[in-house]
């Protein structure tokens, strides 16, 4: 097993410094950045997929001031509430556990203004929506965005599952910036029903957004196995952060957020325990790693 740098010789950050690609623990390097640090943060973390599972009873709903059995942000309280919650044996004995205080740091690292995407499959999506609304406030939920897909194998007993879910979140839903003209648009379904211009322009995109995978055949293809298109990280990117604005994505596996905020003229911190994904991560933003725009 490769042993990951400690914090204090991973790459120090600061806000007029370099892209940096790092080799940590999230866990551990989170705690070493600057509150209100990034305009956007993106994370893709394990789905959590299993197969054995094990279920207990937890989840959270906001209470009155003073009361409740916990404490969130801007000194709001919880109450635990029985429920269901499943979690399994493939990776952690409890997926809360493991993600709630990564989440908890993304929050402390956002901009007033910022915002954060979560990309997680139907099989975690709806707990992690509750934790998020318990996190942030169930009033900084912004979207759940679902990325449609038409690649892999065809179930027979049920419907094929064919998209992933992207639960985004603002720090402020009174102050978040979000740009639609920086957006690419797309094709009206029907041109037919709107004016020449109208067509010839393309509308916004809606939250369902249809986007093939990485081609294994394509020239984006890294060989790393939970790639993520550009395409989609675009649209997010160039939608909640500006030119020169820092971004962040903790589990970044292969480096899209990376390579998608260097082509874009944003500032990124791509961090990854996988040996692995950090190779592939040299490699693949080596025109961006030790530079700023």
């Amino acid at each position: 097993m490769t042993e990951l740098p400690a914090p204090s010789a991973s790459p120090v950050w600061s806000a007029d410094g370099a892209n940096l690609v790092v080799h940590a623990d999230n866990a551990q390097y989170l705690p070493t950045l600057p509150d209100a640090s990034f305009s956007m943060i993106y994370v893709d973390p394990p789905f959590n997929t299993g197969r054995a599972q094990r279920r207990q009873q937890t989840s959270m709903l906001r209470a009155a001031p003073g009361s409740g059995d916990r404490v969130g942000f801007k000194g709001q309280s919880y109450s635990t509430v029985k429920g269901i919650l499943a979690s399994y044996d493939d990776a952690f004995e409890d997926y809360w556990d493991f993600l709630a205080p990564r989440l908890a740091e993304a929050w402390r690292l956002l901009a007033d203004d910022g915002t954060l995407y979560v990309h997680l499959d139907y099989r975690e999506v709806h707990y992690a929506k509750v934790m998020l609304d318990a996190l942030f406030g169930r009033d900084c939920f912004l979207n759940e965005i679902i990325w449609a897909y038409d690649y892999g194998a065809r179930a027979k007993r049920k419907w094929p599952a064919k998209h992933d879910n992207i639960l985004v979140y603002v720090k402020d839903p009174a102050g978040y910036h979000f740009s639609s003209d920086e957006v690419d648009r797309e094709p009206y379904m029907a041109p037919g029903l709107v004016t020449a211009e109208k067509a010839a322009l393309g509308k916004l995109p809606t939250d369902v957004w249809w986007h093939t995978i990485v081609s294994p055949t394509g020239r984006e293809k890294t060989g790393y196995p939970t790639q993520k298109p550009e395409g989609l990280l675009r649209r997010a990117v160039a939608a909640s952060s500006r030119e020169g604005d820092w971004v962040l994505d903790f589990f970044a596996g292969s480096g899209t957020l990376g390579a998608v905020a260097g082509k874009l003229g944003r500032r990124f911190v791509c961090v990854d325990s996988n040996p692995q994904a950090v190779e592939i991560m040299e490699t693949r933003l080596a025109p961006w790693i030790g530079s700023a725009p």
